[in-house]
């Protein structure tokens, strides 16, 4: 049987074999983690603008609306603790983004996130190189940067060593980015590294650390606040970073992926002006907070819901977590919107989806 196709006469392998030529040409395959959470929702929604056939690894029941409305996607049901369950699917693929992790500021297992942040990123990694995939984007975090004590912003030379890391999250990540780094050298991994800062915006599902805060905001929750500060920026924009980083990073760099550095009292006066309440004026010392923290992660012990007030979160809200992202703008043409369009469209998205 043959059939015809642009002016010419081919079998039926032939056509199927240049469909599947032209295929890869045009749409790279490309092998996402993460793409039902957060962050790597937005990633999966560039890369699927972009033109890129998408595998996308989900654990058996989970929640998955955040794949609604991609097209040319494969689910792959699997687990990143356990190789077995997507190895396979790695075959044919040229492109590998590694945007899941366990994000959580407690956690009452702290070994299970080491198995998916660590063990699971080495395992991945490895697969990878034996799947020879072409280009590897990893997504890391500030958390593994250095702070500077004057409150400057940190850029991506600013040193941090494993000691200098607050909580499991903070730690696993440092580990998971080194195990990377020495893959890169060792073993040529064609990996580039991004680490984005605090991102907010649409499909926030679980919600994130910040993004309860914001949701706490809007409802009027949040009455004082505590002298820290965070570097806000749009979820779409780490996104586009991580398309970029795919496109004009060089191998073996990580990039800072961020946008507006902001104190926390500004963030919430922000937040109050677009609901139409009250910005909170009380600002309380952090040190008087740590007996509630340490009340609360008792109760979340017996409870299993994580804690509002953490141990490890109050650590870290002693230093302001600034960023400078000039390395990205400068050698990636990476650009971020405003905190406050990134606030406004966080907001909107949590009132649509009846958060608050």
């Amino acid at each position: 049987m043959s059939w015809g196709l642009n002016g010419r006469w081919y079998s039926l392998n032939q056509i199927s074999l240049t469909l599947i030529t032209q295929h890869m040409i045009n749409q790279p395959i490309t092998f996402i983690t993460g793409a039902t959470g957060f962050v790597g929702a937005a990633v999966a929604r560039y890369l699927n603008a972009k033109g890129h056939h998408l595998r996308v690894l989900a654990r058996p029941g989970n929640d998955r609306s955040n794949l609604e409305g991609l097209s040319d996607i494969e689910i792959i049901e699997g687990d990143l603790a356990n190789i077995n369950t997507y190895r396979s699917a790695l075959a044919g693929c040229q492109a590998l983004f590694h945007v899941a992790a366990d994000y959580r500021i407690w956690v009452p297992d702290p070994a299970a996130m080491h198995r998916i942040n660590v063990d699971g990123t080495i395992a991945l990694m490895e697969a990878a190189l034996e799947a020879n995939i072409r280009r590897v984007v990893y997504t890391s975090s500030v958390a593994t940067i250095g702070i500077n004590m004057d409150g400057t912003p940190s850029t991506e030379e600013t040193p941090s060593n494993l000691e200098d890391m607050v909580g499991h999250y903070k730690r696993s990540k440092f580990m998971a980015e080194q195990a990377v780094n020495r893959l890169i050298k060792q073993h040529g991994l064609p990996c580039v590294i991004v680490n984005p800062s605090t991102p907010i915006g649409p499909r926030d599902i679980r919600p994130t650390p910040t993004g309860r805060i914001i949701v706490e905001a809007v409802k009027g929750k949040m009455p004082a606040y505590v002298d820290t500060g965070l570097n806000i920026v749009h979820v779409d924009d780490v996104a586009e970073g991580h398309w970029l980083a795919f496109e004009r990073g060089k191998i073996g760099e990580r990039y800072i992926l961020g946008g507006e550095d902001m104190g926390l009292g500004t963030i919430l006066s922000v937040i109050a002006r677009q609901v139409g309440r009250s910005a909170p004026k009380i600002k309380i010392p952090i040190a008087p907070l740590f007996p509630i923290a340490y009340v609360a992660e008792a109760i979340a012990k017996h409870t299993g819901k994580e804690p509002f007030v953490t141990i490890d979160g109050l650590r870290m809200a002693k230093k302001k977590m600034f960023f400078s992202s000039q390395k990205a703008e400068k050698e990636l043409g990476y650009h971020y919107q405003s905190a406050q369009a990134a606030i406004t469209s966080a907001i909107t998205w949590f009132r649509a989806n009846g958060y608050c």
